[in-house]
């Protein structure tokens, strides 16, 4: 799950650092890692392919909206993940999390609910309810 090959291949073109803290909302396009703090909602811009990766050290109090997620900390709002959402032994949510392909490692842990399929898709969001 957390192979060298795969930390290869996904790219980074923004880095939130393990000491910085971040208040507001943030809309990226790319790869986005956060080691540090944010304090608000992360969400990919509109029609962009983008990737979200969190270590064990970071921290979203919000929600979170990308296509793929790469969990090893913690987010404290729900995740929306049309494609992938992957979640390290470290990994805290507390909220829902939609998503399409979901993997987990033993350790994760998830207060809310599981949505599977597309959170994008309001035909899949009305059977959630």
């Amino acid at each position: 799950m957390f192979n060298r090959s795969e930390k290869q291949s996904a790219s980074i073109d923004t880095l939130i650092g393990r000491s910085a803290s971040v208040q507001g909302d943030i809309e990226f396009s790319g790869g986005l890692h956060i080691d540090g703090r944010v304090t608000g909602n992360v969400r990919v811009a509109a029609g962009e392919k983008a990737s979200l990766s969190v270590s064990e050290h970071g921290v979203i109090e919000g929600s979170v909206e990308a296509p793929q997620v790469v969990l090893n900390g913690t987010v404290n709002g729900d995740i929306f993940a049309a494609e992938r959402v992957v979640l390290g032994a470290k990994a805290r949510v507390r909220g829902n999390v939609s998503y399409g392909v979901i993997e987990m490692a033993l350790g994760a842990e998830i207060t809310g609910r599981l949505i599977p399929g597309n959170p994008n898709d309001p035909a899949d969001a009305s059977q959630a309810n």
